[in-house]
């Protein structure tokens, strides 16, 4: 066996090896006996390498347990052992290749519900006192970011089968004041509401950054500045907004009678046995990962970081496996909810990109569909890929600013024909980026708001 394949599949070991010669270097620095340190570190990579050969690779599928609401998907045939060595291999291949040192995430790809690759690599905790003990595992929570939109989206959907709501209904209707007829909540689901992202013109107004902002503050300010937050009437164009999704959360408790998170918990994340998923609140400061920099340097909490249903869910790869198995049963949602949920709402540009009610999606000219999220929020970048006909679903989840993982779509040209080989996967047109996980905002944005203000200045003192 090669030792290049030695190392591809034994990359935690090598982990806690390099961790292991980090402390042993300094250990024999302080003693200036460099002879010790070269035959400690040869003896350990000795040893390391015959466990290896010891390793046979793991040929067998696992497949993901899920309640029992979930496990309704006829014709799902059981996968061949040829066939789980052939996803593995190709899979482990792939993301060898594109996932490079400094990846710190989790790696899920499955097919037919059982999970033929998945790769957990790093720690918990970046920092230079990490605990070798503190790996990423199957159970580690990261912040899903704007892929959390999904779960809110899918919220309103259930409230809607429920008769507690119309996704035809004026926002009007469930938070007082909003002050733009003729906004309805499917608009917020398919950012076509014409609001300009909270991120943006929160950032530029004199809110005083020490103090957390909240979903009613950003529903406040905009009754209060409404010239300040619209870009464009309701229903004229998509305009990725988080906005819209800050409101459909409140929307969700106004109608639901229960905080976002309660409902998102026990509509969701307990039927569906999903253990390792919370919605974040600053209770949870203390068990939550943080997200990193490249560099290694935490991200710190920051007075947008309470605001949720456009972000703020943390999850796994096999609690968002679990969630697709759910999607894709018929046991949660009706096939028309579903299909509303898939359908492209924008067509005011030409291309293959859409949106749907919470679900990206690519339209290939071939007539395959392909549905996802990608998310990012401070360090964290995420990509939840799902291909429908395949009954195959890939899953990367990145808490240190590794933007390659938006290229994971380029796997599943191994389950179908959806010519993702040459293509561009970041989205970076829309979705979130820079300072606060958005994209900053154009400049004609920056000089309306520089006029308005100056006027707001001259109305003070005149």
């Amino acid at each position: 066996m090669q030792i290049s394949t030695l190392i591809n599949q034994n990359k935690n070991h090598l982990l806690v090896l390099e961790f292991v010669t980090d402390e042993l270097t300094y250990f024999c620095k302080q003693f200036k006996n460099f002879f010790l340190l070269k035959t400690i570190i040869c003896a350990f990579l000795t040893a390391s390498l015959l466990y290896a050969c010891a390793q046979q690779p793991q040929k067998q599928a696992k497949v993901v347990q899920v309640a029992d609401s979930a496990k309704s998907l006829p014709g799902l045939p059981q996968l061949s052992e040829n066939e789980i060595r052939r996803y593995s291999q190709a899979s482990g291949h792939f993301f060898d290749s594109l996932l490079g040192r400094g990846f710190n995430g989790c790696v899920l790809v499955a097919k037919n519900n059982e999970i033929v690759y998945e790769r957990y690599t790093g720690f918990k905790k970046l920092s230079p006192k990490r605990d070798i003990g503190d790996t990423l595992d199957a159970h580690t929570p990261i912040h899903l970011a704007s892929v959390s939109k999904t779960f809110t989206a899918m919220a309103i959907l259930k409230l809607w089968e429920q008769g507690k709501l119309d996704i035809h209904d004026e926002v009007s209707k469930y938070l007082l004041g909003f002050p733009f007829p003729g906004t309805t909540i499917k608009l917020l689901l398919s950012h076509r509401s014409g609001l300009r992202n909270y991120v943006h013109f929160m950032d530029r107004s004199n809110w005083n950054k020490r103090n957390f902002l909240t979903n009613n503050d950003v529903l406040q300010y905009i009754i209060a500045h409404p010239s300040e937050v619209r870009s464009a009437p309701p229903g004229r164009h998509f305009e990725y907004s988080n906005t819209n999704y800050a409101l459909l959360a409140l929307i969700i408790e106004k109608a639901s009678g229960q905080s976002y998170a309660d409902f998102i918990t026990h509509a969701f994340f307990k039927p569906l046995q999903m253990q390792d998923s919370y919605v974040f609140n600053l209770n949870d400061t203390a068990r939550s990962e943080k997200s990193y920099k490249r560099s290694g340097r935490p991200f710190q909490l920051e007075y947008l970081d309470q605001v949720y249903g456009d972000k703020n869910v943390f999850s796994t790869t096999h609690d968002l496996l679990k969630w697709d198995i759910a999607l894709r049963s018929g046991n949660m949602f009706t096939p028309a909810t579903l299909d509303s949920a898939y359908m492209p709402y924008s067509f005011e540009k030409a291309g293959k990109r859409n949106y749907g009610l919470g679900w990206r999606m690519l339209l290939i000219g071939n007539g395959k569909k392909l549905i996802y999220h990608n998310g990012w929020w401070h360090g964290n970048r995420t990509v939840f890929i799902r291909m429908l006909d395949e009954n195959a679903t890939i899953i990367a989840l990145s808490n240190n600013d590794y933007s390659k993982v938006y290229a994971s779509k380029k796997l599943c040209d191994l389950f179908g024909d959806y010519k993702q080989g040459r293509d561009s996967f970041d989205d970076s047109e829309n979705e979130p980026g820079g300072k606060y996980g958005e994209n900053p905002p154009p400049r004609a944005y920056h000089g309306r708001m520089r006029r308005h203000h100056r006027s707001r200045k001259k109305q003070a003192t005149a």
